[in-house]
């Protein structure tokens, strides 16, 4: 968990097992996988998908959450923004049929530091 907490950007299983084992710690991938797993389930984490396609894991702040995930760096930021989801959710409903229980809400973009290297030419 203090990986995740000291992280500036999403964790995958891999990258939290290469970490533990640069600081001693030697756990087997398949139990940071059954960690991972449940500290989920009991709402400690969250999912971050990347835009190159693995999921990413950050510590969760009290309530729901939405993030934005830069393209290039992989940095995620969480933000607030429920306030309009209760009427897509009524709409979901009465369109569906389908009791809502949980969504995602993520985004993809440029960071700002990412933006800054790319009108400077630093990066592609």
């Amino acid at each position: 968990m203090k990986l995740m907490e000291m992280a500036d950007k999403p964790l995958n299983p891999l990258a939290i097992h290469r970490l533990l084992r640069e600081q001693g710690v030697h756990l087997g991938l398949v139990s940071v996988y059954r960690t991972l797993e449940l500290f989920f389930s009991l709402g400690l984490i969250s999912q971050v998908f990347q835009p190159d396609g693995l999921v990413g894991y950050l510590p969760v702040s009290f309530g729901h959450h939405h993030f934005i995930v830069c393209q290039n760096c992989h940095k995620a930021v969480e933000f607030l923004g429920s306030e309009d989801m209760e009427e897509l959710i009524q709409r979901i409903h009465s369109e569906t049929h389908y009791q809502v229980r949980d969504h995602l809400l993520q985004f993809y973009g440029i960071c700002p530091e990412c933006q800054a290297l790319l009108e400077n030419g630093d990066i592609n």
